[in-house]
């Protein structure tokens, strides 16, 4: 049993690219800040090396509207999960550090989300997600 897990929020109206996108970006977030979420790598009976997985659930959420990201965002910080974000804005950057520039331009109360990942201890994340289904 895990006492930890990994969940993605993402706005339900983005198009489907736009969602894998975000989903895979802010799934690597975690995998860089957190080394012991890392799983170990596969090797094939012929030695052949292959990259591991986080090794703890990741589900994927929907949120309906702006209102129900940005009410799973405040909830995730009042119980001080980490958090990793994705804005509407960095749909038009081009590289890390335009990334780093635009999200440098807003308050986090006026951020323009379309996701957000949070990692934490099982209840916390449950709690801070309440309400959201998971994503078809």
């Amino acid at each position: 049993m895990y006492d930890k897990k990994v969940a993605i929020v993402i706005k339900d109206d983005l198009l489907p690219w736009q969602k894998l996108n975000v989903v895979s970006f802010l799934a690597g977030s975690i995998a860089i800040g957190f080394p012991e979420t890392h799983g170990e790598k596969f090797i094939t009976a012929d030695h052949e090396e292959y990259l591991a997985f986080i090794k703890h659930p990741t589900l994927v959420y929907k949120a309906d509207n702006a209102e129900k990201l940005q009410r799973a965002f405040r909830r995730a910080k009042d119980r001080e999960l980490a958090i990793g974000i994705y804005t509407q804005q960095l749909f038009d950057t081009r590289s890390g550090e335009e990334n780093v520039l635009e999200i440098a331009k807003h308050t986090a109360d006026n951020l323009d989300l379309v996701g957000m990942i949070v990692y934490g201890e099982n209840k916390k994340v449950d709690k801070a997600l309440d309400g959201l289904k998971y994503h078809e």
